[in-house]
């Protein structure tokens, strides 16, 4: 049986913290921010947790 391999371009997106919690940056914050409130864009620069079932997927893909 051959090696598990790392899903790359999960990786690049999602992080695992040294807790095992799953972080994430959020999206739409690169393209037509002109029409995004500053409070809207002020959050979307920050990160955030994975929640649930998605979380435990995630680590299966990024985690090899």
């Amino acid at each position: 049986m051959g090696k598990v391999k790392t899903h790359k371009a999960s990786a690049k997106r999602f992080s695992v913290t040294a807790n095992g919690k799953v972080k994430m940056f959020h999206s739409s914050h690169r393209h037509k921010t002109g029409q995004k409130s500053a409070k809207r864009l002020r959050h979307l620069r920050s990160s955030t947790m994975v929640q649930g079932k998605m979380a435990e997927n995630l680590k299966t893909l990024v985690l090899k």
